[in-house]
């Protein structure tokens, strides 16, 4: 089977946005609110999916400190945190779970350049093998390391908020339910997610959460 689609720059996200206002008349509303969506790609392989451990329920900025210190300690590479130990993981700021989780992923043997070539549902089953990735973590991964065009990770609760605000419903959609909802949207989900993480930023914003 074919990966389908890869986003490869901002003119892939504005044709994705092009095609789902044509044909979603809430979507278009979004978009007009919003305004450009952001590209969000970032690089594949071991320190994406590391990162992504270290972003697990801390803030942003937490994160970012705690990759930080593990880039400076030099245990952003496979090698290096597979020879490493939990002790010593977390004294760089990751929790004791955290820091197996990373020695787990490091000893897990994937091969990043294959995923590129394999389906996003295989890609999905192989990462969540590796204890501490979720189906949430390897679709996100899947969606900006990889840049399919359509995927979708519907068990995130700002998507979930955002498609509850946008189409008016009753309450917030189950992840099962949010994932037949957003067939709609294929074969761009990628961009539709964007569309709808940005509409949930901006609505939030206008009721003044920060």
């Amino acid at each position: 089977m074919s990966v389908g689609r890869i986003i490869q720059g901002d003119a892939c996200v504005v044709e994705g946005a092009a095609w789902l206002a044509a044909r979603d008349t809430r979507m278009a509303t979004a978009l007009r609110q919003v305004g450009p969506l952001p590209l969000r790609l970032k690089h594949d392989g071991f320190p994406a999916l590391l990162s992504a451990i270290c972003g697990q329920q801390v803030s942003v900025a937490s994160a970012n400190a705690i990759y930080t210190r593990l880039e400076a300690a030099g245990m952003t590479a496979p090698a290096e945190v597979a020879a490493s130990d939990v002790e010593t993981l977390r004294s760089l700021g990751l929790s004791r779970p955290k820091a197996r989780y990373a020695i787990a992923l490091a000893q897990a043997g994937i091969d990043f350049d294959a995923l590129r070539g394999m389906t996003t549902d295989d890609v999905t089953a192989r990462l969540v093998q590796v204890p501490g990735i979720g189906i949430w973590t390897a679709e996100i991964y899947a969606m900006f390391s990889l840049g399919r065009a359509d995927v979708f990770a519907p068990g995130d609760l700002a998507l979930q908020e955002g498609a509850r605000m946008l189409y008016d419903l009753p309450a917030r959609p189950t992840e099962r339910a949010l994932r037949d909802f957003a067939q709609r949207w294929s074969p761009w989900r990628s961009v539709a997610a964007r569309i709808l993480w940005a509409y949930y930023a901006d609505q939030k914003k206008r009721e003044g959460i920060r």
